[in-house]
């Protein structure tokens, strides 16, 4: 049997600010799904955004996973390729970018280990801790997705 590549799955953004917490949300509901199938090479995180020491988090990784809300013009949700970059540091929603934090993880510890972003549609973002109807859906889409990919990729 192939040895199982060691996974991160790191979810990140504000619960304080409704939709902007999906990716806690989905940490959230992914770590019942990895406690039942017993996947001891998937480690899941959450922060409320990237910071320049999680190159030094994801080199410890073969494969790494961004989960975030977008309010970009996508369906429900997307899942892309991150490629290592080193644009500026914005000063937005988000201090760092996951091409940043793999552009420093390459740079400084010389390890790119193969890393996508899942991005959730989000809709609302006002100070209240709860996410939106739509988000939800998009969030229940996502997993059922990323579960059914992520058991696909880890059992072939």
């Amino acid at each position: 049997m192939n040895q199982k590549p060691s996974i991160l799955i790191f979810g990140y953004g504000n619960p304080g600010r409704q939709d902007d917490g999906l990716g806690a949300a989905f940490i959230e509901r992914m770590e019942q799904w990895v406690a039942d199938n017993k996947w001891s090479n998937i480690a899941l995180d959450t922060n409320y955004q990237l910071n320049i020491e999680d190159a030094e988090q994801i080199a410890a990784y073969e494969l790494v996973y961004f989960v975030d809300a977008t309010i970009e013009p996508i369906e429900q949700f997307s899942l892309t390729k991150v490629e290592p970059s080193d644009a500026k540091v914005e000063f937005t929603m988000h201090a760092v970018s996951p091409a940043f934090v793999l552009d420093l993880c390459r740079k400084i510890f010389n390890k790119t280990p193969e890393t996508w972003l899942l991005h959730l549609k989000g809709y609302e973002w006002e100070f209240e801790e709860k996410l939106s109807n739509a988000a939800k859906a998009n969030l229940e889409a996502a997993l059922v997705y990323f579960q059914h990919y992520l058991s696909e990729k880890l059992n072939n």
